[in-house]
């Protein structure tokens, strides 16, 4: 049997060689079509991008065979006049833009003029519409071209059957149809997050699947997403010079197995943007436990100018002038919004004085002597140790001392108020790992080891100070190993960058790279791979973001084996402080690793569970 290298030159071979020429314009629309209609859902985003495009305020979508036997998309916009109907359905012929000026900042769904033309194509296209000056309206069909007067309303109906038709070999890969459905219902869905100030509705074989009626945008998001998704989500309304951001996001401990519940909106377009998802999974990142994917609906609002959308025909991927910043600002918004307790975001029950958690911090109680000497006054900085340099380690003591001591509990007397605190009173201790307290609304149940790390992690956070070198160990064999173009120019391009995460790189030959130093609190680390990783994130988020991360991921390990362990007995006044410093303390419901480290039990459950007042 020959080989598949032998066949293919036998191939390439005895073919005579074809003359370039243009492609008849069936093909070429084939091709186009191929690009904009994917399936059913497809159809049903460009139809209603139209329609939200000529200012509908109800758009209705109907279905029949999840759209593939039928779709008709229905709207009571402006219309298209008469004599424009047969020109819409050619290609690149459009309202929304008219010169290069207009491309660069669109503020319509769609431009392109391309997705009518495309799905008229492979499948029976038919339009009808009224515009207001108009008697009646007019009807025109794609196949023929034939224009008629008809019956309707002011707006639009385009109606498409029998979607790839005329490609049957395309309409094998479709889906059942239920599957179908679900996609364009998500299609819709996304449309209807994007403006509360429409009303949606969508049919399927005659009967009503999907409805949402105009109203405000918070009321559209929990009509969209469940009041389960805005229970476990905080509001997030931020402002930074030409980007704007709200929506919600989601608390990391409603986390999900799946990246099923995530919604990104540019200007109103939905879009799958590798940059703004990577901003948003940054601000969870040391929040959600194990591959757990965060759930939220952000929408950012950035001059047209500042960001391209013709980039794909789908229109579903933008890029921006100034990516790096519009990352920074999305993931500090989230970050920001994440940072307060949910026991400060939502007090259980009665009046509670935030101030007070943090005023009593700020007391210095006597748990105070078991956390690092970063929380203790005059506490050592990153700037007091010398930046150590691939050629010495004089830093490693200095390091040493961000550590915390070793605990030593002193007694504390405990608040007689403490109840009307968010975390509440402690009672006990059970199992040498939990905390037991009472607060307004029932029990609270904390994780002790989880809650201290934390505390002790943001503290650690808090003493390091940017820009100085972390301690590095000189290699007396350095490491060499093969790298990619891409790896081997950041590599040059970022020396101090890695300089001050404790790694020597250079470059050894064109496909290889050399690493003369480790970081020395990371004795056992496999250093290309290390090494990678860094490269790939100096690449993608910029030296600064990368080396913040780097260090967030030690001190994260040194506050791990610094707070108190289990079964460790405490006072019920070093319980208080616990709870007190945790009021004070973001990011507090979760440990460095994202578990959780406080659950509320409410007199509620409690009656429940004992049968009370059945």
């Amino acid at each position: 049997m020959r080989s598949y290298n032998e066949s293919m030159n036998a191939v390439l071979q005895g073919a005579a060689r074809r003359p370039i020429r243009e492609l008849p314009d069936a093909l070429v629309s084939q091709i186009a079509a191929g690009e904009v209609v994917e399936r059913p859902a497809s159809v049903v985003r460009e139809l209603v991008d139209n329609a939200l495009d000529a200012g509908a305020r109800q758009v209705t979508v109907r279905l029949a065979a999840g759209g593939v036997r039928s779709i008709v998309v229905e709207d009571d916009g402006a219309g298209i006049p008469a004599d424009e109907l047969p020109l819409a359905l050619k290609r690149h012929a459009t309202s929304k833009i008219a010169s290069l000026a207009e491309l660069e900042s669109v503020r319509t769904m769609g431009f392109r003029g391309e997705a009518l033309a495309a799905i008229a194509s492979v499948s029976e296209l038919s339009i009808t519409s009224r515009s207001p000056d108009a008697a009646h309206a007019h009807r025109v069909d794609a196949l023929s071209g034939e224009l008629q007067p008809a019956a309707r309303a002011g707006g639009t109906t385009v109606e498409v059957r029998e979607l790839f038709f005329s490609t049957p070999a395309r309409r094998k890969f479709l889906k059942t149809d239920a599957t179908e459905l679900a996609h364009a219902l998500d299609a819709v869905r996304r449309h209807a997050l994007a403006r509360p100030d429409v009303a949606f509705a969508v049919w399927h074989e005659g009967r009503l699947v999907a409805q949402w009626r105009a109203g405000a945008a918070p009321q559209r998001l929990a009509d969209v997403l469940g009041a389960e998704f805005i229970a476990a989500s905080r509001a997030l309304e931020v402002a930074a010079g030409p980007l704007a951001v709200h929506g919600r996001a989601g608390l990391p401990e409603a986390a999900r197995a799946r990246a099923d519940l995530q919604y990104l909106f540019v200007n109103g377009r939905f879009v799958r943007d590798r940059l703004l998802a990577h901003a948003v999974r940054s601000a969870y990142e040391d929040q959600l436990h194990g591959s757990r994917q965060p759930a939220y609906a952000l929408f950012l609002h950035i001059a047209p100018e500042l960001v391209d959308v013709n980039v794909h025909p789908t229109k579903i991927e933008v890029r921006f002038r100034d990516g790096r910043a519009v990352h920074q600002a999305l993931r500090r918004a989230v970050e920001d919004t994440l940072a307060t307790t949910r026991a400060l975001a939502a007090p259980a029950a009665g009046a509670v004085d935030e101030a007070a958690p943090i005023a009593h911090a700020a007391a210095a109680p006597a748990w105070q002597a078991s956390l690092p000497l970063a929380a203790r006054e005059s506490p050592p900085r990153w700037a007091d140790a010398p930046a150590t340099t691939p050629q010495g380690s004089g830093g490693l003591a200095t390091w040493a001392a961000l550590r915390p001591t070793a605990p030593t509990p002193a007694p504390m007397p405990a608040e007689p108020d403490a109840v009307t605190q968010p975390l509440g009173r402690a009672l006990a201790q059970i199992g040498g790992a939990y905390v037991l307290a009472e607060n307004a609304s029932g029990l609270v149940v904390v994780d002790m080891h989880a809650a201290h790390e934390r505390i002790v992690y943001e503290r650690l956070k808090t003493a390091a100070v940017a820009g100085q070198a972390m301690p590095a160990q000189p290699l007396l064999i350095p490491v060499s190993f093969a790298a990619t173009p891409a790896e081997i120019a950041t590599a040059e391009a970022e020396p101090a960058a890695l300089l001050e995460l404790g790694l020597d790189v250079g470059v050894l030959s064109a496909g290889t790279l050399v690493v003369r130093s480790r970081p020395a609190a990371l004795p056992g680390a496999d250093l290309p791979e290390l090494t990678r990783a860094v490269l790939a994130e100096l690449g993608q988020v910029g030296a600064s973001r990368a080396v913040q991360r780097a260090r967030d991921d030690l001190l994260a390990t040194m506050a791990c084996h610094a707070a108190v362990r289990a079964n460790r007995r405490l006072t019920l006044a070093e319980m208080d402080a616990l709870l007190r410093d945790m009021e004070a303390t973001e990011r507090s419901d979760t440990c460095n690793h994202g578990r959780p480290t406080w659950r509320q039990v409410t007199l509620k459950e409690l009656d429940a569970l004992f049968l009370r007042g059945r």
